[in-house]
């Protein structure tokens, strides 16, 4: 093994979607290796096929393919190392487990688990907790309290067991965390972990040590509720007298007012995603919003997620995934956890959405122009258009609610805009400007303000009053762009046509019924 490789994983369940917090878990994983030169392995994890889920590990794959984390060795991309999907493991870890007995550090025991559940009850009934540990397993029916016989026979017989670590009686054990520092736990308020079930199935505790030793894992970066079974796990690298990788616990992800773990409920409650993709469940159908399909940029997710939990130490928000491995250190990465903002997470897809070039916002406007039957879907001008009005939207859908008007004309007039702007004297003013329109051969936007404007200055009429009426005939609203710029950009024709149509509907003042 190579001590000085940097190597690190990570290892989800297939028990249903990604949420965001473990997309982080493995973005720090890939920026903490990629710093320094290393490599990231993705390992499914799916040794539970009771909690097994179809579909979930197609989803995993997908969604990192869709973020932009390339992983070096892993299910798809196989390598030295494999396989890489711990259900085609099972048949490393048994050997590993029988080793901790015949070194003395784990046991078979005998338990049903009607029994403990009977122990269990009989201490709630005393307000007292059962953990099977260091003192109770010595009332228990294990290869501790057993004969040599008694336990041969029960060997012999098949008789169904577990395998449990032999965790130290009242034992100080020295931990360290690259975030949190050194931590230290005494065993007796640990439990004698089973590493090994009935079903000739490892538990996670042991296959996952099993399988970083063998992957020569350098750094193990998690999340923070593996916390607890740190002792464990630095307990059976000694047991294997193994060098262990080092260890750093990641902070939650917390809910937008702070407290408690980020859970779909409150992106359901609060209407955002916690799933990189849309996910649809194959038992009930019940689908969940991503952030893939709510119109994010992989780019602008990704820098999201990373400043939730780590800062570069300055006031840049702004990075692409070659700058975050530049300035990623687990040194800054905090010991408490962040409040999720979707605010925030919008603001970052706006900054990222102005920056796209207008054509390739344009390719991806376009089906959505086609989806509302729009006729000009002409690449040149829907990146015009896109041009005028992109520093509005958060999303490429926000495009159409501040560029509609370019492609159609207004059906209907905001009534609010029209009760406060529509005067006596528009629809008088507006007729006299349809005739100036029409006298205009260079209907460019510079050349129709000039003539406008002055057309107003000679009339001593309120550039406000005609401004506002001329913009809610060819907007419908009092919104959008520099009014000369949309009339140039819809063109003569369709302008006057606008104008006439506007007049029809509005008419004079006495006769509008709001």
């Amino acid at each position: 093994m190579d001590h000085n490789k940097i190597r690190v994983r990570f290892a989800p369940s297939p028990t249903g979607p990604l949420h965001i917090g473990g997309v982080r878990t493995a973005l720090y994983n890939y920026l903490f290796a990629k710093k320094q030169g290393g490599e990231i392995i993705l390992r499914i994890e799916d040794t539970d096929q009771n909690r097994f889920v179809e579909g979930a590990e197609q989803y995993i794959i997908d969604a990192f393919n869709w973020c932009g984390i390339k992983f070096d060795e892993g299910v798809v991309e196989g390598g030295p190392f494999g396989p890489y999907r711990q259900s085609e493991r099972k048949g490393i870890y048994q050997k590993y487990a029988f080793d901790l007995i015949n070194s003395g550090h784990a046991y078979y025991a005998f338990d049903t688990g009607k029994e403990l559940d009977e122990i269990r009850k009989s201490y709630e009934s005393e307000k007292k907790t059962f953990i099977y540990n260091a003192i109770e397993r010595k009332k228990l029916r294990n290869s501790l309290t057993l004969s040599q016989e008694e336990l041969q026979s029960l060997l012999n017989k098949d008789t169904p067991f577990v395998i449990r670590f032999k965790m130290p009686a009242n034992s100080d054990i020295i931990l360290n965390d690259l975030i949190r520092g050194e931590i230290k736990v005494n065993t007796g308020v640990l439990d004698d972990k089973i590493l090994f079930k009935s079903d000739g199935m490892p538990t996670y505790h042991l296959a996952n040590i099993v399988d970083d030793h063998l992957m020569e894992v350098s750094h193990v970066i998690r999340g923070e509720e593996w916390l607890p079974s740190l002792p464990l796990h630095k307990l059976l690298y000694d047991a294997f007298d193994w060098k262990a990788p080092e260890f750093a616990h990641l902070p939650l992800l917390l809910k937008p007012e702070g407290n408690g773990k980020l859970s779909k409920r409150d992106g359901d409650r609060l209407g955002f995603p916690v799933f990189p993709l849309q996910w649809k469940d194959p038992k009930s159908g019940e689908i969940s919003s991503g952030y893939r399909e709510d119109g994010y940029f992989p780019d602008a997710f990704i820098n999201m997620l990373a400043l939730l939990g780590w800062n570069p130490g300055d006031e840049k928000e702004l990075f692409n995934m070659d700058e975050l491995v530049e300035a990623f250190s687990m040194e800054r990465v905090g010991k408490s956890g962040s409040k999720f903002d979707p605010d925030k997470a919008r603001w970052f897809n706006h900054q990222y959405l102005i920056t796209k070039t207008d054509d390739y916002l344009a390719m991806l406007f376009i089906p959505i122009l086609k989806s509302k039957k729009v006729s000009n879907t002409d690449s040149t001008f829907v990146a015009t258009v896109i041009g005028m009005v992109k520093e509005r939207a958060n999303f490429i859908e926000d495009i159409w609610d501040h560029s509609s008007f370019f492609f159609v004309a207004p059906e209907s007039y905001d009534p609010k805009a029209v009760k406060k702007r529509w005067k006596d004297t528009s629809y008088d003013e507006m007729h006299q400007l349809k005739l100036v329109l029409e006298g205009i051969n260079d209907f460019t936007s510079s050349n129709i303000e000039t003539i406008l404007k002055t057309w107003i200055e000679e009339n001593e009429l309120g550039t406000g009053l005609v401004m506002n009426a001329f913009r809610l005939l060819i907007v419908g609203a009092l919104k959008g762009p520099h009014l000369f710029d949309i009339v140039a950009m819809i063109g003569k024709d369709e302008t006057l046509n606008r104008i006439d149509k506007g007049l029809i509907n509005l008419g004079r003042k006495e006769t509008i019924n709001i």
